[in-house]
């Protein structure tokens, strides 16, 4: 597909165990969502994303472990000050001290933080084997990073042929596609793009990532996923969506001018859904996107009908 510029408008387990859319086929999609548990930031969050993957989970995990860890620290350290400054001033206490030594008290300050370093260090090392160690994959995307878009390959055998480039909706697109039918909460102003990145739920799906131009950095928050695009390199890096959904993520690496509008758009689909969206990709991406968010709406009343109809726009919205 041709590339084009586009204009842009202003824009641990639990404590360790603890594409271009065109026209209809673009409303169509963004109009439907299936089940989600997490997708784009929040206004005024201040958590990291809900997880969406194994790893993400435990990121959240080691997360809340390192904070049991850091408050009484802190607030030791804030105690202690406060003990210094009230009972050791020159006024309350003109006469100081010349103590200089005291083994025990040298004793715990090296012996402490070294078995305060090993605890995180454990379950650190452990979480990152598991992000960077890359299992069997059931399916492969080259992410390729432009300035300012990302380009879309399926290298495996069984997807030769399916590739698009992706851009970021800009304000007067969006605009045009919210006027045509689709909700304004489908289109997150400058997280929306025109193709979507589709995989299979519950599928290891490996990512290889690089640039043809600066280093940019592929990242998805709610699948714990961060690499770096550089030219001339191929990084790799992998996630396991458990639910079906659109997430959202961005370059996260200083780019250009553009670098903050070039968003990631991963819609989880079912198995079913893939393999048809997939047989049509081949020939036409816009139409494999009209097929498959047909494929979506006949699933809406199904969801509904089991009671998880609101489910259905969390998150992917």
């Amino acid at each position: 597909m041709e590339r084009e510029r586009i204009k842009v408008i202003n824009p641990l387990k639990r404590i360790w165990e603890g594409a271009r859319i065109g026209g209809a086929a673009t409303v169509a999609l963004a109009g439907t969502a299936t089940v989600a548990l997490a997708a784009e930031p929040e206004p005024w969050a201040v958590n990291l994303q809900p997880a969406a993957t194994d790893v993400m989970s435990d990121i959240h995990a080691f997360s809340n472990f390192t904070l049991w860890i850091i408050v009484p620290i802190v607030a030791l350290v804030t105690i202690l000050l406060g003990i210094v400054i009230v009972r050791f001033n020159a006024r309350a206490n003109p006469t100081p001290s010349r103590t200089s030594h005291n083994t025990l008290i040298e004793v715990l300050w090296t012996v402490l933080p070294i078995l305060i370093l090993v605890a995180i260090a454990i379950p650190s090392f452990r979480l990152l084997y598991k992000e960077l160690v890359v299992p069997p994959a059931d399916l492969t995307v080259k992410a390729t990073g432009y300035q300012w878009a990302w380009g879309y390959e399926y290298t495996d055998d069984a997807y030769a042929g399916i590739s698009f480039d992706s851009y970021m909706l800009s304000d007067e697109d969006r605009a045009k596609r919210i006027a045509a039918g689709a909700s304004e909460a489908s289109l997150p102003r400058l997280l929306a793009a025109d193709y979507d990145v589709v995989v299979p739920a519950g599928k290891i799906v490996r990512v290889q990532v690089t640039s043809t131009d600066v280093i940019h950095s592929f990242a998805m928050p709610a699948f714990g996923v961060k690499v770096d695009a550089i030219p001339g390199r191929l990084n790799e890096t992998w996630f396991k969506a458990e639910e079906p959904g659109v997430y959202y993520g961005q370059c996260s690496e200083l780019c250009g001018k553009d670098h903050a509008f070039m968003p990631i758009v991963i819609r989880v689909v079912t198995d079913e859904q893939f393999a048809a969206w997939a047989d049509a990709a081949k020939e036409d991406v816009d139409e494999a996107n009209k097929l498959l968010a047909g494929l979506i709406a006949k699933q809406r009343p199904l969801a509904a009908r089991d009671g998880e109809a609101g489910n259905l726009e969390v998150a992917a919205r």
